[in-house]
């Protein structure tokens, strides 16, 4: 039941099934459809918290590797996630059985914006949180929004949401959709109104270089209608060409002063992070925020931008500012134990680690600031950022670097070097240290670490539940 690349969904679906459940997306909207009345059931391979405790949390069984058994109950459709190749077993009894299937984005079309005006945020980074405020503004202004988002929003402490209005806010990604469709996930949808925040070279595994990211959102711009607006980022010369190339007039937003709208000065307080925002060269307001670090006032002036094209007043978007938690797993404080803070973050890419870095250090300035990093991703584990991570933690104070996992999965001659890394920083003057294992960073740092140290652990994985092992042991 597919036509070229794609499932049509048609007749009625009552029992859904998701290959790959444990994805950020795939596991916001196998909830969505529970909670919408559908039958949903999964599995995966890899299942590790927060999604699979939210999964569980919903009542949604998770069946533990992938095995023809699990279709067992013939259900009604497959959902296929874009980690999983045609020779999944799965996916050859699916096909076998002659069960009708479609990709993620596919079903998010059918199943939760059907009917609503899409505001969808894509970008290389920025993406979860940009979204999640936007969500949070539309529900700050009642407006009951719908979401489908890439992280766990602190606020509604769920990554997806089925509202009543007129709106959803969804997370564009530019990574591949599925096996059977190898455009972006982005391409499936049909935004009002589009964010695009950054460009850069991500995601090796699929992408040959930077012009073919480039790619991907030229043709996302380029899938946009005569009535679709865009809000911009005017700090990336990335982003300057491909919109130079569309027909899409974009709204900038960031740092130009000709930019309709510009951040302007910012006071970082113990509490709080105060800064100004002028509209069209005229200074329109001032906002509080708990959030830190300038990436994240981008993202917030993002969310602005829309809820002023929205029609949303000065005071709704304060309120929403003032009271908007951000996103688990970005620069989220996991505990304190004797005055030491440790910190998680989803920070993977060379980029985000330097942001994050940079924002937390500035937050907390008087302070130790011990970074921990497992390059865990497809690109990271790929040596094509082996040298410019060596410039991201240039604030850190004491660097911790673990082996990269499952570096067999990847080619020898393309492998990314912890070593190396550690190398390169010390030889930079920095305080490095690589480590082969989890068990080996925890035992240092319960030796090294003292009070007022501020750790902060990046990985896009569990990390061996490096977190909760190290609060529990402090």
């Amino acid at each position: 039941m597919t036509a070229g690349n794609h499932t049509v969904l048609t007749g009625d679906i009552h029992r859904i099934h998701f290959i790959a459940i444990c994805g950020t997306g795939m596991g916001a909207l196998a909830c969505m459809l529970k909670e919408s009345g559908y039958t949903v059931s999964g599995s995966d391979q890899h299942v590790y918290p927060p999604i699979s405790e939210f999964l569980k949390h919903h009542d949604i069984p998770i069946q533990i590797g992938f095995h023809p058994d699990n279709l067992r109950s013939h259900p009604d459709l497959v959902v296929v996630g874009n980690a999983v190749s045609k020779d999944n077993p799965e996916v050859r009894a699916m096909q076998e059985m002659g069960l009708p299937f479609c990709s993620m984005p596919q079903a998010v079309n059918r199943f939760a914006a059907a009917g609503k005006q899409q505001l969808v945020v894509t970008g290389t980074h920025g993406k979860t949180t940009t979204s999640s405020f936007l969500a949070w503004l539309l529900a700050t202004a009642d407006l009951d929004p719908s979401f489908l988002i890439g992280g766990i929003v602190t606020n509604f402490n769920s990554n997806y949401r089925v509202g009543k209005g007129n709106y959803i806010v969804l997370e564009g990604d530019e990574y591949d959709t599925a096996f059977f469709d190898k455009g972006p996930k982005f391409l499936h949808y049909n935004p009002e109104i589009a964010v695009l925040t950054s460009v850069e070279f991500d995601h090796a595994d699929i992408f040959r270089d930077l012009d073919h990211v480039k790619s991907a959102f030229d043709a996302m711009l380029a899938n946009l209608n005569a009535q679709s607006t865009l809000f911009a980022f005017d700090g990336d010369s990335n982003i300057a060409d491909i919109v130079s190339r569309s027909a899409i007039q974009a709204s900038f937003y960031g740092h130009e002063p000709e930019s309709p709208w510009c951040l302007g000065k910012v006071t970082i307080g113990s509490q709080n992070t105060r800064f100004e925002v002028y509209h069209d060269g005229q200074l329109w307001a001032e906002f509080n925020t708990v959030m830190i670090g300038e990436h994240n006032l981008r993202n917030l002036l993002a969310g602005i931008a829309v809820g002023h094209r929205l029609g949303l007043d000065r005071a709704t978007i304060s309120r929403a500012l003032a009271t908007f938690r951000g996103v688990r797993r970005r620069q989220e404080i996991r505990g304190v134990k004797n005055e030491i803070t440790v910190i998680d973050d989803f920070a993977h890419h060379p980029t985000a680690v330097r942001e994050t870095i940079r924002a937390v250090k500035a937050f907390y300035r008087d302070r130790r600031l011990i970074a921990v990093f497992e390059p865990r991703t497809n690109s990271s584990r790929r040596n094509v950022f082996q040298s410019v991570y060596a410039a991201a933690f240039d604030d850190a104070d004491m660097i911790c670097i673990r082996q990269a996992p499952m570096l067999e999965k990847i080619p020898a001659e393309q492998r990314f070097s912890s070593e190396k890394l550690v190398h390169d920083l010390c030889s930079s003057g920095k305080h490095a240290i690589y480590f082969g294992d989890t068990d080996q960073i925890i035992a240092f740092l319960l030796k090294q670490t003292k009070p007022r140290d501020v750790l902060l652990i990046m990985s896009n994985g569990g990390f061996d539940n490096i977190h909760g092992r190290l609060l529990d042991l402090l």
